[in-house]
């Protein structure tokens, strides 16, 4: 697949440091993390380092995500970044906020997201469960848990979709949300965390993607599948990418880089050539779908399709 392919980056982050509202990056202890060590992270990475990275792809635009900012300066990100977008109105072309459903405040919270105009869903990592055995209906802060559900019915009538990241098994807790809530889209994060690559888990793994897939409402975003300890490779990651378009199909699936976080296993180019190589037998259609049309209609971004 040509480099010059056009490319709507579906989800990375920006993050400035000298502002102090992330401490899991700027103070000690450091978190457990799933890529392991990332010091290499703990740094700025603005407008002119993401440019650095994506230099060899004809990256058009993208969309950034929240980075975990302090719980109590989640507005604030959202202000900061569309500082950026008025700075470059590409990147971002739009923004993913962050709100805690199940907290006192959620509903107004969502509303002052939802008055920027560059805002289109909302990011929570509900409470989830260690393993496929250990789920907890109705815990705190998880999907099941009626707090967590009466912020999150607050989405639709502000036009916002949700962005889910937990692991695969909590399949059954996404399909009855969306069943309950089917006016509100999905957006599944990270191929569903697909970490453990036993085969047992994969086949999980797999039966879960085509459950969600199920719903009309999901889209799946092929990202997040690095592996710690171990460089980005397409013949880790083939079976994953495979199986996603597999299940959602082009209209349904996109491809982001989430950097920097993924620079931890790595680079942009490894990952987006390994993207290109995994779709070189696709219809250019379905190719353009999966790294930029299929973005523009999630995002409602406004603009032109390339297909």
């Amino acid at each position: 697949m040509p480099d010059d392919v056009p490319i709507i980056d579906a989800h990375h982050h920006f993050w400035d440091l000298s502002l102090g509202a992330q401490p899991w990056l700027t103070t000690p202890p450091w978190l457990p993390f799933r890529y392991g060590d990332y010091a290499p992270i703990r740094r700025d990475f603005l407008i002119e380092d993401y440019r650095r990275v994506t230099a060899g792809h004809n990256v058009v635009a993208s969309i950034t995500m929240e980075a975990e900012w302090d719980e109590l300066r989640l507005i604030e990100e959202t202000s900061w970044t569309a500082s950026r977008h008025a700075e470059n109105p590409a990147f971002p072309a739009a923004h993913v906020a962050r709100t805690f459903f199940h907290l006192p405040g959620a509903e107004a919270e969502l509303a002052a997201h939802a008055a920027v105009p560059i805002v289109r869903g909302i990011r929570h990592k509900p409470t989830a469960a260690p393993g496929p055995d250990r789920i907890e209906r109705g815990a705190s802060g998880g999907m099941t848990d009626p707090a967590w559900r009466r912020g999150y019915a607050a989405l639709s009538s502000l036009r916002l979709h949700f962005e889910l990241q937990a692991p695969w098994w909590h399949v059954d807790e996404l399909l009855d949300l969306t069943a309950a809530h089917p006016e509100t889209p999905v957006v599944i994060n990270h191929a569903f965390l697909p970490a453990d690559r036993s085969p047992e888990a994969m086949a999980g793994w797999r039966q879960a993607i085509h459950r969600a897939a199920s719903a009309p409402g999901t889209t799946m975003k092929i990202s997040g599948i690095g592996l710690p300890g171990r460089p980005w490779s397409l013949d880790d990651n083939r079976p994953i990418i495979d199986t996603i378009i597999e299940a959602f199909g082009p209209d349904r699936a996109m491809f982001a880089s989430n950097f920097p976080v993924d620079g931890l296993c790595g680079s942009f180019d490894a990952i987006f050539h390994g993207y290109k190589a995994a779709t070189a037998r696709l219809s250019h259609t379905d190719r353009i779908k999966l790294f930029h049309d299929t973005a523009i209609r999630v995002y409602r971004l406004g603009l032109p399709l390339a297909a």
